[in-house]
């Protein structure tokens, strides 16, 4: 973020040298959309006084830029704004290199392959499938990290059976505005195996700061190879940046009439937030619509339909895990979409 035309062609060559593209924006209003998803931000000096004005969130890997010949900004504006360090030009040239290297395509900082799950009407049974893409994963001996975003679903642990699991939920994790070192969260969330799970608990009813979702799903990328959000309907700060960050979301809709009417008003609200958002259609189908039909009707790719699994509700009562058996039409479905996500082949992936 900078009006600096000069500052500007220093980064923007700074950029193609370290392997990476970047969105540029003259000041806060044009830098808001993108200021959380971002993995990196680098404002120059001639913003700063702009991004305290503007009361822009705190968010982690914030970068203030300057060059010697200006006035030095200081780490008083600094760490008003939130930022990391102070990067003065040209001196800080290699450094800065680095840096925007660790953001290019490919790289360990940037691995993990994030997947977003939302319901197009309450009950529609998003969660059971990010449970259930969740456990596959893990199955597949993907180091895998489940994210509940859904302050109202009563706790992705139920889901799972873990509610009895010692870790810490998100209450706890609330306050996390900075970056957050990946083998610390990891080693504080309740997991078994390859699986680890950032759930919500049955306490007080708490609002998800976008700084944290920020920090957490940063942290995931660093130190996780397959991430799982399970999105609430009504979005707020958190539940954007995390289908920003998403490289696939899937919508559930049952196969009903009104809950096709439901799904749509999601889509609406989703899909400027996710280049690829695909639907799952739930049967059962009591008037007969057709998968392919809800698909065409929301204007959305058919990633696959789910029959009735009776003996899948009766598990989610006895505290198993969907799909942990390997076997159902959900556990089918999760070893295909898993196997599309990492690129590697079904049989594989179950």
């Amino acid at each position: 973020m900078t009006a600096d035309e000069d500052l500007l062609d220093d980064l923007l060559r700074l950029a193609a040298a370290g392997g990476t593209e970047v969105d540029v924006a003259a000041d806060p209003a044009a830098a808001r959309a993108r200021w959380l998803p971002a993995p990196l931000v680098l404002v120059g000096s001639d913003q700063a006084q702009s991004c305290l004005r503007a009361r822009l969130p705190r968010r982690p890997r914030l970068v203030l830029v300057g060059r010697t010949r200006e006035p030095d900004p200081g780490w008083e504006v600094a760490e008003l704004v939130g930022a990391e360090h102070v990067a003065t030009l040209p001196a800080a040239e290699p450094w800065l290199v680095d840096r925007l290297a660790e953001c290019a395509p490919g790289q360990p900082t940037g691995a993990a392959r994030m997947v977003a799950v939302l319901g197009g009407r309450g009950g529609a049974g998003a969660s059971v499938l990010a449970g259930g893409l969740a456990v596959t994963a893990a199955r597949a001996r993907q180091r895998t990290l489940l994210v509940d975003a859904d302050p109202l679903g009563g706790g992705l642990d139920l889901v799972l059976g873990w509610e009895q699991l010692e870790g810490l939920r998100w209450p706890a994790l609330s306050d996390a505005d900075g970056r957050v070192d990946p083998p610390a969260l990891v080693g504080a969330l309740p997991s078994r195996g390859d699986l680890v799970v950032l759930s919500w608990d049955r306490g007080e009813l708490l609002n998800l700061p976008a700084p944290a979702m920020a920090a957490a799903l940063d942290a995931a990328r660093r130190g996780r190879d397959f991430v799982v959000v399970d999105l609430p309907r009504q979005f707020d700060d958190a539940a954007v940046i995390a289908l920003q960050a998403a490289d696939q979301a899937y919508l559930v809709v049952p196969a009903e009439l009104r809950a096709t009417a439901a799904a749509a008003r999601v889509v609406a609200v989703a899909a400027p937030h996710c280049a690829h958002l695909s639907v799952i259609v739930r049967g059962p189908a009591p008037g007969r619509l057709k998968a392919a039909e809800i698909a065409r009707v929301l204007g959305l790719p058919l990633a696959g339909t789910l029959r009735p699994e009776p003996a899948l509700c009766r598990g989610l009562e006895r505290g198993e895990a969907p799909a942990a058996a390997g076997r159902g039409p959900l556990a089918v479905l999760c070893q295909r979409l898993v196997a599309e996500v990492t690129g590697r082949s079904a049989t594989g992936a179950a």
